[in-house]
């Protein structure tokens, strides 16, 4: 089993931040990484008010607008490995799965049964430029942030698991940690895990000034000067 710098309560604490909160952190824990590691395009949210989610990516690729070409019990044994991978986690999981047609979305491989079975093997939710379905009979607290919404599963089927995959821009490895909610999704590089919530109380404690002016009935724009001023003082 593979050791990680962090802990599964690490990952659960993250979840109280949305996701836009954990990329300003990131901004000054790992700076290099300010202008990639994350979805860049518009995403759907199943359930926009859900908590965000927080887990080791479970990686893999699909295809739906045509048949694999391969006997169905080929079909079967990826969809069984499939499962067996996303089971053999020692933290809760984020699905990230590529949609690799020319048309992403084409068919759905998340709808009623799927969000329940991934649910039940240990995911918290799934980030994907591919299509969702089911959308009133999907599991609860089993977050989908997906590229569209399609009535359809057309010819999905697995193409492969453990690799790199690329969703809307986010480069994803096997086991990095995912953070995702109704924004789209970040990675977030294990050695950095344990030095947000440091960061995390460092964003806050700088917008707070800037905040607080911006809603006083004393706001001026030589009193927001000043806001800017003391906030780039905290450290």
């Amino acid at each position: 089993m593979a050791e990680y710098p962090f802990t599964a309560a690490d990952l659960e604490a993250l979840r109280q931040w949305d996701t836009p909160t954990i990329c300003n952190a990131l901004e000054l824990v790992v700076p290099h990484r300010r202008g990639h590691g994350f979805t860049v395009r518009p995403m759907v949210a199943a359930f926009p008010s859900m908590a965000p989610v927080c887990g080791l990516a479970r990686t893999g690729t699909i295809r739906a607008a045509a048949p694999s070409g391969r006997a169905p019990e080929v079909d079967r044994a990826a969809r069984l490995g499939w499962y067996d991978y996303v089971a053999e986690a020692a933290m809760p999981t984020i699905v990230v799965l590529q949609d690799l047609d020319d048309t992403p979305g084409t068919g759905a491989f998340w709808g009623e049964v799927h969000s329940n079975v991934h649910k039940a093997l240990g995911s918290q939710g799934c980030v994907t430029n591919g299509s969702i379905r089911d959308l009133d009979m999907l599991a609860s607290d089993f977050q989908l942030i997906a590229g569209v919404v399609n009535p359809s599963h057309a010819y999905v089927h697995m193409v492969q698991y453990g690799q790199e995959v690329t969703v809307h821009g986010m480069a994803c490895h096997h086991d990095a940690v995912v953070h995702a909610d109704k924004h789209g999704a970040v990675v977030i590089p294990h050695d950095a895990v344990t030095k947000l919530p440091a960061a995390l109380d460092l964003c806050a404690r700088r917008e707070a000034p800037i905040l607080e002016i911006c809603r006083s009935r004393d706001f001026s724009v030589a009193a927001l000067k000043d806001a800017l001023n003391r906030s780039s003082e905290i450290h």
